[in-house]
């Protein structure tokens, strides 16, 4: 697997990386562009986008749209973890990690004619992380709730990882960090931070990223239409800088039901899909019409405890829940041999960052369980909610069934659950406003190889809004990690994260899952890898479409 190296064991800023860096420019410059665009490619997306807005959405559906549309600074080498120029042809940093500069591709525009420059970089990172920044529309409901969960706060919080951003000359930007970061470029080149038009975002307001705008980008796909429901259609962007599409039309269709996904796809009414179900893995590999695609499961799905509520402020009641779950069981009846159960919220990849004190596998004790709640005063039952994604996820692809799963689990030690959903792009609001779910499903998909982005994510200072549980503690290890440049450094301050983390049962690794991915037997070049499968749709060839 391509991510088992820590980007941050082989530091951007070392010279010899910077060589290779240029002579990757380079060749990407010089690659040729295909001919002219031409039909169109059909995908069944696991559901609808929440926002095109960049930084503001953090959902598979939105974050497939939205890197058709824009390009970031930093991009990854198709099918893996490693640091590739994007809008930026290269970048260096100081020795100590703490000072960023980023020079950025010539000749670029965004869809609307606009120019791609220094300017227009600050003005997007400042709508992500300055509160104050009148184009951010906080008032009108804009979070930018990743920037703080990656970045350790927004400007003007003591946490916050970035110091200022600032303007060298048109073509070249700054960054000052408060504190070391190695992995600094990675994060940058996730999809969440898509570079969009000034322009567009002025004209656009608070509506900017909504069905009643135009987002704008300078990605191999520019924006046509979204029609609310159904789907998403772009076109070919005939002016991008990279490798252009040979596809005219690229329709993103919204296929909530894994079932319904792979049906179009028997049918050809699709032409490719991804987070179907396990189960349908053999009977894929069995029909001559389509081609099975397994992506590296570099996720985690997680139960989630909300500690603000009476029962789950005990930690002997997390405890109970954590022993009564059999998770081999469950990944064993929904995942089969595409899914691994362990005690880590970080997948396998990166192992190499586990506590050797953490079992491997996560214990199941039923009987202990009991006794634990009798403990705590619930030895007569407790009633809890248990939330569920509506739409598929790559680690929760049929998510109902493993709520009813886990539901049933917790019966059996006297937990009365009872299981809700509701609408997707509410469900992700819902989760981070007080007072929160009770328990709640949901999961991460690695976006760069590090062990940050996941720890970052769930006990960051934004990533534990859900939670409330913040203790300074794993603060102070989020920091040292990220300033670490080995990997044999991280090694150890890892460790501790997961010694801490384990013991205190507010996250429970449920599954590391590969969620099957299919195409016709058309579609050529689809590449997919650990950081997603829409990556690199412009690089898809439809050689025999009918």
């Amino acid at each position: 697997m391509p991510c088992t190296v820590s980007r941050a064991a082989r530091p951007a800023y070392h010279t010899g990386m910077l060589n290779r860096l240029l002579l990757t420019s380079a060749l990407l410059a010089l690659a040729p562009h295909s001919l002219a665009a031409s039909g169109t490619l059909v995908y069944g997306a696991p559901g609808e986008p929440v926002n095109l807005d960049p930084g503001n959405a953090s959902d598979s559906p939105s974050l497939q749209v939205q890197t058709q549309i824009y390009d970031r600074l930093v991009n990854f080498k198709p099918g893996t973890s490693t640091p590739a120029p994007g809008l930026a042809v290269s970048w260096t940093a100081n020795a100590q990690g703490t000072v960023w500069t980023f020079k950025l591709r010539p000749g670029v525009k965004f869809h609307d004619g606009t120019p791609l420059n220094a300017d227009a970089v600050i003005f997007n990172v400042n709508r992500w992380w300055d509160p104050k920044f009148p184009d951010g529309h906080r008032a009108q409901g804009k979070t930018f709730e990743i920037w703080s969960d990656l970045l350790g706060g927004y400007r003007g919080d003591p946490g916050s990882v970035l110091k200022s951003v600032t303007r060298v000359d048109a073509l070249t930007v700054r960054f000052t960090l408060q504190k070391a970061f190695t992995a600094f470029p990675d994060v940058l080149g996730t999809d969440y931070f898509g570079i969009a038009s000034p322009a567009a975002v002025r004209k656009g307001g608070a509506a900017y990223g909504t069905p009643a705008s135009l987002p704008v980008g300078t990605g191999p796909y520019r924006y046509v239409g979204w029609k609310t429901g159904d789907r998403v259609t772009l076109k070919a962007n005939p002016a991008f800088w990279g490798t252009r599409s040979s596809v005219q039309t690229f329709v993103i269709r919204f296929i909530k039901d894994p079932a319904a996904r792979l049906n179009e796809l028997r049918a050809g009414t699709i032409d490719f899909a991804s987070s179907l179900n396990p189960d349908d893995a053999a009977s894929i590999r069995g029909n001559k019409n389509l081609r099975l695609v397994l992506p590296p499961g570099f996720n985690v799905g997680l139960l989630n405890l909300n500690t603000r509520q009476k029962a789950l402020s005990d930690a002997r009641v997390r405890q109970a829940i954590s022993l009564a779950v059999n998770r081999k069981a469950l990944v064993q009846a929904f995942y089969g041999e595409l899914g691994t159960s362990d005690a880590s919220l970080l997948p396998p990849a990166l192992g190499w960052a586990n506590s050797r004190k953490v079992p491997a596998e996560a214990p199941y004790d039923p009987a202990r369980a009991r006794q634990l709640l009798a403990a705590a005063g619930y030895g007569s039952g407790l009633k809890l909610d248990l939330w569920y994604p509506p739409i598929s996820r790559s680690y929760f692809p049929t998510p109902k069934p493993v709520a009813e799963g886990i539901a049933a689990d917790l019966s059996a030690v006297g937990i009365r659950v009872t299981l809700r959903t509701e609408d997707w792009a509410v469900y992700l609001k819902d989760r981070n406003r007080t007072p929160g779910f009770d328990m709640y499903l949901y999961g991460w998909s690695g976006d760069y190889g590090d062990p940050d982005n996941f720890y970052s994510a769930f006990y960051g200072d934004g990533g534990s809004d859900d939670s409330g549980y913040n203790p300074p503690a794993i603060q102070a290890l989020l920091t040292k990690g990220r300033a670490a440049v080995t990997q044999a450094a991280k090694a150890p301050i890892y460790a501790q994260l997961h010694d801490l983390t384990y013991a205190a049962n507010v996250r429970l690794p449920i599954v590391h899952g590969v969620a099957p991915a299919a195409a016709r037997s058309y579609v050529r070049n689809w590449i997919t890898g650990p950081l997603g499968v829409l990556e690199n749709v412009n690089l898809i060839r439809l050689e025999g479409k009918k």
